[in-house]
């Protein structure tokens, strides 16, 4: 009788660790860092060319820092993931990239991302430092702490804010600066909500949700998205706004936000899909087209005049 032969798995192979490896850079992610582009739209510079080019380039710069941020969290958090139904397919915490290696492309991303920076605009530079030192201060502690994380998410949409004003040389408003916060704000309690019904469903999550359950969650997703709202219409009507746009018609496109806001409670509330933000902006056509609506008439209002 012939002897049985045990048949083991193979090895990942070199493609599945190079598609792995770009996997771990999260680059849908830098849907994020579209916020750049936001101070040069709202002054109305946008499609002046070399600010594009200046732009562009700045987006390319952040997000190559971006993903060493996602790398590095991933890093911090793999043993957290293996435990998570959907985390545990990441690239570090499913094996397929070695720890080291996985130090060794956070450390080319923030470096190389952080030179670029600098080399575009020193201003620019100094932001992108700071938002590195926050988010590797948040991946070792701070991502442990209720309300204190989601301040970091906040204050991370706002560095991308005021790094795109740096390099449109614009001003940046207060009121740019209140609704960014606010929205990003709103996302981060709607992650939390994701969060605790994980916990509840006994599935391992951060240290964090010890500090929230629903009832305070969901009643802040609403306070935040009712401040937004407000905040929007606010400036909107603004007079001074309007005297710089050269538009009192703003205050139509308060209706794409109201919309979003909407849709947005629909899909935590009723679909219970806010686990991944920028997934929902990416797979749902609803809010593809509110958003798409909120950007063509805020360009025809701003440029076609």
């Amino acid at each position: 009788m012939a002897g049985t032969t045990a048949i083991s798995n193979p090895s990942p192979s070199l493609f599945m660790r190079f598609t792995a490896t770009i996997r771990l850079l999260r680059i849908e992610q830098w849907v994020k860092n579209g916020f750049l582009f936001f101070p040069a739209f709202f002054a109305g510079v946008i499609l002046h060319p070399d600010v594009l080019v200046h732009v562009v380039s700045g987006f390319f710069a952040f997000s190559m820092a971006a993903s060493g941020v996602y790398v590095l969290n991933d890093i911090r958090d793999k043993e957290q993931d293996r435990a998570h139904p959907e985390k545990r397919e990441r690239p570090i915490a499913s094996g397929m990239v070695p720890i080291d290696l996985a130090w060794g492309i956070f450390l080319a991303l923030a470096a190389g991302g952080l030179a670029s920076a600098f080399l575009l605009d020193p201003d620019f530079g100094w932001l992108l430092a700071g938002y590195l030192v926050m988010n590797v201060l948040y991946s070792f502690k701070l991502k442990q702490l209720a309300i204190v994380d989601i301040t970091c998410i906040a204050l991370g949409f706002l560095i991308r804010i005021w790094s795109g004003g740096v390099l449109a040389d614009v001003p940046i408003t207060m009121w740019i600066e209140i609704m960014t916060f606010l929205l990003a704000l709103f996302i981060a309690f709607a992650k939390r909500r994701d969060d605790l019904l994980l916990d509840a469903g006994g599935e391992a999550v951060r240290k964090s949700i010890s500090g929230y359950n629903l009832p305070m969650v969901q009643a802040s997703m609403v306070f935040v998205a009712s401040v937004t709202v407000v905040a929007y219409i606010m400036y909107s009507v603004s007079a001074d706004v309007s005297a710089r746009l050269g538009t009192d018609k703003l205050y139509y496109t308060s209706v794409f936000v109201v919309l979003g806001m909407l849709r947005y409670f629909q899909l935590a509330l009723v679909h219970e899909r806010t686990g991944s933000p920028t997934k929902l902006v990416l797979k749902d056509l609803s809010l593809q087209l509110v958003i798409a609506g909120w950007v063509i008439s805020l360009g025809i209002l701003l440029y076609a005049n």
